[in-house]
């Protein structure tokens, strides 16, 4: 009897044993090694960039009023010509010729007012005494109005061939650059049709930009007010052009189907280092520069488009979600997410989870071998915030 309730006690403490090992809580993991840097406010001074091309504010294509062939050309193609100087001479010999000939018929229509101004006169005073027909005072009358509009007739005359003598000769609109002859000496020309050259001003000049139509209020007031720093330009070899820029026009309105507006930014160009048709970089001041919360851009981590860091509460790390702004050097600017003072995880977070427990460490030995970081640990697609948006 004694033997049975030993063979039947045994399985009962094994039963019991099991249990209790059952019943004991897991070890928690280990606190994850980490380092941390501080948020801290500094000046942030950042630029958004648009595309741009340098225009002339005045470009002018020569063509001739008049045919004829050219006789000379008074220029040197490239030089800069002051406003009114002769640039082309077409033939001028039959303009001159029909300019005489409109002299000689203004001559001639007011010599025959002249007499007929005398007749009227004369009839006139018979008339007085009875001594002439009423009919032929009438007919002097009459012969008197004639003159008048054939000299208005021959003035007219005059000034069409002075104005085509004129035209032989082709003048500069205004001061700019003349580029290269499209004629050469004894060319034919023909009238509005001819290409001769091309004068394009080059101080100032502009640079045309395309912006969308969310930024439109911004440089409005760019327009109203800016300041030599507002705009920027990089040419297309990489240097700075130190000539600060204001805002010259703002089309009139919004392209249909793309949303954007083209905006004309004029700079000063004695030097005339900017050329027609050369593309460029134009740097707008952000509005959102300043005193910023900035970071090291190591910190940050993105997820589905999103950016996060993890901030460190003493013994545990909770995950913010921040908005971007421009990259400055190592550092990014934090629009929102993170107060100045808040230390954020810059290494050791791959391993990581909300909440997680931390402690400061050396993170690259607590590393397992071949662990790749985390996504995005050093992502490239930070945004400026436009305008500070």
């Amino acid at each position: 009897m004694r033997t049975i309730n030993i063979l039947f006690l045994a399985p009962i403490a094994l039963i019991w044993t099991s249990c209790q090992n059952k019943a004991k809580p897991n070890t928690a993991p280990p606190a994850t090694p980490v380092s941390v840097a501080e948020a801290k406010k500094a000046d942030a001074v950042y630029y958004d960039q648009f595309q741009g091309a340098v225009v002339a504010l005045n470009s002018v294509e020569l063509r001739s009023e008049v045919s004829g062939f050219i006789t000379k050309i008074y220029f040197k193609e490239g030089e800069v010509v002051p406003k009114g100087k002769v640039l082309y001479e077409i033939d001028r010999r039959k303009y001159q010729a029909a300019y005489q000939q409109a002299e000689a018929n203004l001559m001639s229509a007011n010599a025959n007012l002249v007499k007929d101004q005398k007749d009227i006169d004369r009839y006139n005073m018979l008339l007085k005494n009875d001594a002439v027909a009423r009919q032929t005072v009438d007919q002097a009358q009459a012969t008197f109005e004639t003159g008048k509009s054939q000299v208005a007739q021959a003035k007219a005359g005059l000034l069409s061939a002075k104005t085509d003598l004129s035209y032989s000769l082709i003048t500069a609109p205004f001061t700019g650059r003349i580029g290269i002859s499209q004629v050469k000496l004894g060319a034919q020309v023909s009238p509005g049709t001819t290409l001769l050259n091309t004068i394009s001003s080059e101080h100032p000049i502009g640079v045309d930009v395309v912006i969308n139509e969310q930024d439109i209020d911004r440089f409005y007031k760019f327009q109203k007010k800016s300041t030599d720093s507002t705009f920027k330009l990089t040419l297309a070899d990489g240097t700075s052009y130190k000539k600060p820029g204001k805002v010259l026009a703002i089309d009139r309105g919004v392209a249909s189907g793309t949303g954007t507006v083209r905006v004309r930014i004029q700079f000063p160009n004695e030097q005339d280092t900017l050329k027609d048709g050369m593309s460029c970089v134009l740097n707008v001041l952000n509005a959102a520069s300043g005193s910023r919360v900035q970071i090291p851009y190591k910190a940050v981590t993105e997820q589905m488009g999103e950016f996060f860091v993890f901030v460190s509460l003493d013994t545990i790390a909770k995950q913010h979600k921040v908005k971007l702004g421009p990259r400055i050097g190592t550092d990014v600017v934090i629009m929102e997410g993170v107060k100045a003072g808040d230390k954020v995880v810059t290494d050791g977070f791959q391993r990581l989870r909300d909440g997680g427990k931390i402690t400061l460490g050396n993170p690259q030995q607590a590393a397992a071998p071949g662990q790749a970081p985390a996504k995005g640990q050093t992502t490239d697609k930070a945004q400026p915030a436009k305008g500070g948006k």
